[in-house]
C-alpha cells in the first residue's frame, strides 16, 4: 500500500511501524483476548502500560524526580484554563508572551481567572519572529510566565528559553519530544499529543511537585492537577487507548536512539525545506524570520494566490497532502513533525523546484 506523503498540522504523521505494531495487537492484547480498548483501565494489563508510557516519557526526557506526569484530556485547550485556575493565585499577576494564536488563547482564557500582563509580543509584525529575551518585560507580582514554544500557524520557534526568576510554563504541545529540553528549567509543560507523541485524545503534563502544594481546594475535582497527581492519572477512565499509542511511539523513539537523534533529523529535514525556499529567488517566501524559523513547521506563500491553489492542487495529485497554510494566514505550510521521514521532505522540495521552473 502506498502511502501518502503526510504533512498534516495536527493530527499528524504516526510512525509506521507503530502503527503496524498497533494493527497486529488490536485484536489481541497480550494473549488478553481483548484489544487495549476494551481493557479495564484497572487490570493489571493497562496498568503495565500506564506506567511504561510514563517510564519511557522520563527516561526520553530527562524528567527529574522533582516532576510528576500526568495524562489528561481536553488537549492543550483545556490548559489554557487550568494553569491559571491552578497557579494563579489572588494578588498575583500570569505574564504572557504572544507568539500565535495559541498564545492569544491562553491569554484569553487567562483573563477570566485572573489579573494578566502581556510581557512581550510579536503580533505588530504578524507573528514572523519570536520576541527577544531582552524584551521579556515582567509585571511586579508575577504568578508565572507563559510561552508556546512552537507556532504551528505562523512556523516560528524558541530556540532559546527565558532565564527569569519565575515560574516558567510552556506550551509545547507542537515540539514535544522533537529536541532536546532541560526539563529543570521549566515549572510546568503541556502538550497535546496529536503532533509528535501519538493520536489525540490524551494530553501530557509535565509540573513541578511543589506547585501542587499551593492549589485551591475550591477548585472541581477534575479541573485540579492534585486530583491526577495523587491518583496516578487514574482518578477517572483515562484515554487508555491515546495512552497505549502514546508508549507505542516513546518505544519508537527510543529504538531511533533517543531524542538527540530525533533533533538532528529533523534539523535536517527543515534544512531541506528552508534551502529550497531561500534558493527560490523569491518564487516561495517564508513567512518567519531566519532566527525564528521553526523545525516543525515550515510556511511559505507563492506570488499570488492563484499560484498557490495551482500549486497545492498539483501537490495532492502528486500524494503530499496537508499543505494548504491554516485559514487565518493562507499560503502554505508543511508540518515535518518526527514521524515525517527525511524522504517526504525530499520529495517535497524536488517538487517545489520542478513547479517553480514552470511557473517562473
Amino acid at each position: 500500500m502506498k502511502r501518502a506523503y503526510n504533512f498534516n498540522a495536527g493530527p499528524s504523521a504516526l510512525p509506521l511501524p507503530v502503527l503496524q505494531r498497533a494493527q497486529e495487537e488490536l485484536l489481541n492484547f497480550q494473549n488478553t483476548g481483548m484489544s487495549v480498548m476494551e481493557l479495564s483501565h484497572r487490570s493489571k494489563e493497562y496498568d503495565e502500560v500506564h506506567n511504561k508510557a510514563k517510564q519511557l516519557l522520563r527516561k526520553l526526557m530527562n524528567i527529574p524526580d522533582t516532576h510528576d506526569i500526568l495524562f489528561l484530556q481536553g488537549g492543550a485547550s483545556l490548559q489554557f484554563s487550568m494553569v491559571p485556575m491552578n497557579l494563579l493565585h489572588e494578588g498575583k499577576v500570569a505574564n504572557y508572551v504572544l507568539t500565535g494564536a495559541w498564545s492569544e488563547k491562553a491569554l484569553k482564557e487567562a483573563k477570566k481567572i485572573g489579573e494578566t500582563h502581556v510581557a512581550a509580543s510579536s503580533k505588530e509584525a504578524n507573528y514572523t519572529h519570536i520576541p527577544a529575551l531582552e524584551h521579556i518585560q515582567l509585571s511586579e507580582r508575577t504568578a508565572y510566565l507563559h510561552i508556546t514554544s512552537n507556532n504551528t500557524i505562523f512556523g516560528t520557534q524558541w530556540h532559546e528559553f527565558p532565564d527569569l526568576p519565575v515560574d516558567l510554563i510552556a506550551d509545547m504541545s507542537s515540539d514535544i519530544l522533537s529536541r532536546e529540553v532541560d526539563v529543570k528549567k521549566f515549572a510546568l509543560i503541556y502538550a497535546g499529543a496529536q503532533k509528535n507523541l501519538g493520536p489525540s485524545g490524551v494530553t501530557v503534563v509535565i509540573i513541578r511537585k511543589d506547585l501542587l502544594e499551593n492549589i485551591p481546594d475550591h477548585l472541581p475535582t477534575m479541573l485540579n492537577y492534585n486530583t491526577y497527581s495523587s491518583s496516578n492519572s487514574l482518578y477517572n477512565t483515562p484515554p487508555t487507548f491515546a495512552i497505549y499509542m502514546l508508549s507505542l511511539v516513546l518505544e519508537w523513539v527510543d529504538e531511533q536512539g533517543g531524542i538527540s537523534i530525533i533533533e538532528k533529523r529533523n534539523k535536517e529535514k527543515a534544512d531541506i525545506l528552508y534551502r529550497c525556499i531561500d534558493e527560490s529567488k523569491g518564487f516561495y517566501s517564508p513567512h518567519a524570520e531566519k532566527g525564528s524559523r521553526s523545525f516543525m513547521n515550515v510556511t511559505f506563500t507563492l506570488p499570488n494566490d492563484e499560484l498557490t491553489k495551482t500549486f497545492l492542487a498539483e501537490a495532492k495529485e502528486r500524494g503530499f497532502v496537508g499543505l494548504a497554510g491554516h485559514r487565518s494566514v493562507g499560503g502554505c505550510r508543511a508540518s515535518i513533525y518526527n514521524a515525517v521521514p527525511l524522504e517526504a521532505c525530499e520529495a517535497l522540495a524536488d517538487f517545489m523546484r520542478e513547479f517553480q521552473q514552470r511557473f517562473i
